[in-house]
């Protein structure tokens, strides 16, 4: 017997919970998606971490979301085919967005690599509160930065369905934000981000 996808045993409370701007007043700072994307080793994982530990030194309450950590638990049970990857996307999106509405900000570091994932992050999280930022890089340069030894693998054949190779990596079309870590040092890149984020965490916004 089918499912329905709206089960209409369910009947969401969202009107008798605490609401949104109380939870912001309290914590001094909006709620905000920070989204980052690019190739494995363009360098989004290591502007979220600096980024996360910046704006907790400064006071702010911050979850990190990132690509690897949420495979190895909510999203275990999915691989790297598109429909594996759009449903990664799409939960992370939902995880992300409930955060928000707590009022946290949220950065999230996954490769994302089609416009159509990037769309539906962006109908899930809403416009007022995401950031899509991408972290551009070439194949090229991220396969000699080669961080986790990823492509050294693809090379001999050991991994497939490679984002950039077997799997295409899209172009965004209008991204917010473009950090290039092949023109501009990390430190500048972090100091572009930081910047764009504080715009988008600020209370009230």
């Amino acid at each position: 017997m089918s499912q329905s996808s709206e089960p209409t045993s369910l009947y969401p409370t969202f009107d008798r919970m605490v609401p949104r701007p109380a939870k912001e007043q309290q914590l001094g700072q909006s709620g905000a998606v920070l989204w980052l994307y690019g190739l494995s080793g363009s360098g989004k994982s290591t502007l979220a971490q600096k980024l996360e530990a910046t704006l907790h030194a400064e006071g702010r309450l911050v979850q990190a979301l990132d690509g690897d950590n949420v495979r190895t638990g909510l999203n275990k049970n999915l691989g790297f085919s598109d429909e594996d990857r759009h449903e990664n996307i799409r939960r992370v999106a939902e995880v992300a967005r409930l955060f928000a509405n707590s009022g946290v900000i949220v950065i999230v570091s996954l490769i994302t690599p089609k416009n159509s994932m990037r769309s539906l992050v962006r109908e899930i999280v809403g416009e007022e509160d995401l950031l899509e930022i991408y972290v551009k890089a070439s194949y090229e340069t991220c396969a000699r930065r080669d961080p986790k030894g990823l492509y050294a693998k693809v090379a001999a054949g050991e991994v497939t369905q490679f984002t950039g190779k077997d799997s295409t990596f899209e172009e965004p079309i209008k991204p917010d934000l473009i950090i290039d870590t092949e023109d501009f040092s990390e430190q500048k890149c972090l100091d572009q981000l930081r910047n764009a984020a504080q715009k988008k965490i600020q209370f009230p916004r």
